[in-house]
């Protein structure tokens, strides 16, 4: 779960350029895949199944903060189901700045996290009926020329879905990579389900202890193109003290069993 502040470690695991023109050949000749989730900050109570591997990639996004501009080129996650009702998940952000200052690196990879989530409810998600639960626990890791530090995080996570809409809440406790307490609270409403392209949004708050509060809210569509292929389009906006943050994010979810059954 992506839980770093924006205006302080925006981060992406480092991923060769010539690693994301690989995934889209093996996207074009996957024929089956897996449904992960994207682009949100909060996520669903949901796992990859067992043995399959799930790729969100957001290959190239733009943000603008007070004056500054940087590329998101890519934005990676990486789920993998080890075991039933249970995933591994890698992630990061690799920004490019625009208006670098001489000296200054042409890459920052940070936002960089490593989780275990779990389902400890098994629900609509996942087939049944009444809301599905999970947690999700991880480490912030180091960046690269970014927020210095590593931390780490604690979630909770409740999912409930009825024909008209789905519904999933996050509550986090952290330990920031610069060693304080903070809080995160998010919520996320989908279309329905069935419908080829849903619309979904996301509201979002954020503190730390002796820290500004972020509040941040993001209106988007996911479009099912066929099952365990979707892409999405979202706009975020957050604001943190007088410092405002604006966010194109563009994507897609892909996934596949590591074996054939």
């Amino acid at each position: 779960m992506n839980r770093s502040r924006i205006p302080s470690a925006r981060g992406a695991p480092a991923v060769p350029r010539a690693l994301l023109l690989v995934l889209v050949l093996l996207i074009a000749a996957c024929p089956r895949a897996a449904m992960a989730f994207r682009p949100f900050d909060s996520t669903d109570a949901a796992v990859a199944a067992p043995r399959e591997f799930e790729i969100e990639v957001g290959p190239l996004g733009y943000l603008a903060e007070d004056g500054s501009q940087s590329l998101v080129a890519p934005e990676i996650r990486l789920n993998w189901g080890f075991a039933p009702r249970s995933e591994i998940v890698l992630e990061g952000r690799n920004f490019v700045p625009r208006d670098r200052a001489p000296g200054e690196p042409r890459d920052r990879i940070e936002e960089t996290g490593l989780s275990l989530k779990s389902i400890l409810r098994p629900g609509q998600l996942q087939g049944g009926s009444g809301p599905s639960v999970a947690t999700e626990v991880g480490l912030l890791l180091p960046t690269l020329h970014g927020e210095p530090g590593a931390g780490a995080s604690a979630a909770a996570i409740v999912s409930r879905r009825v024909r008209a809409a789905t519904l999933h809440l996050n509550a986090v406790a952290e330990l920031t990579r610069s060693h304080r307490p903070g809080l995160i609270g998010g919520a996320i409403l989908e279309g329905p389900y069935a419908w080829r392209v849903r619309p979904a949004a996301e509201i979002e708050i954020q503190g730390e202890r002796d820290g500004p509060t972020q509040r941040s809210a993001l209106a988007g569509a996911i479009w099912a193109a066929r099952e365990g292929l979707a892409f999405d389009l979202a706009y975020r906006i957050a604001r943190e003290g007088e410092r405002t943050t604006r966010e194109v994010r563009a994507g897609l979810t892909w996934g596949f069993p590591l074996k054939r059954r």
